[in-house]
């Protein structure tokens, strides 16, 4: 099982949740995070003050995929995240030793 990992603009939430529905992905979770990468932030304007705004809004997205679907997964958040433009973001995937359910005990693949 694998462990992925995206941190995506908001903008793209609906785009890459939508996508992974129709792959079959069972789950998510999605917490709302600010980062910044090489961008370092950015600089906006409110009634003429300049603001150095050091960290950037952004979502991370959760998801926990048998083996066999992870490439897919991560070609789809790819796919439907990506604008072309500083600041897409970073899928990371990690490796899942074991899940458990609490409430019925199930583990393994069964859990997810």
């Amino acid at each position: 099982m694998k462990k992925i990992e995206a941190i995506i603009k908001p903008f793209k939430l609906d785009d890459v949740k939508k996508a992974l529905n129709e792959l079959g992905v069972q789950g998510m979770t999605v917490t709302e995070v600010k980062g910044f990468g090489r961008q370092k932030g950015h600089i906006e304007f409110y009634r003429g003050v300049e603001y150095d705004i050091n960290f950037v809004p952004k979502m991370k997205i959760e998801i926990v995929v048998p083996d066999q679907l992870a490439e897919q997964t991560v070609s789809v958040i790819r796919e439907k995240a990506k604008t072309g433009e500083i600041g897409d973001g970073k899928i990371f995937v990690y490796p899942v030793e074991n899940i458990i359910r609490i409430r019925t005990g199930e583990s393994g693949e069964a859990a997810i």
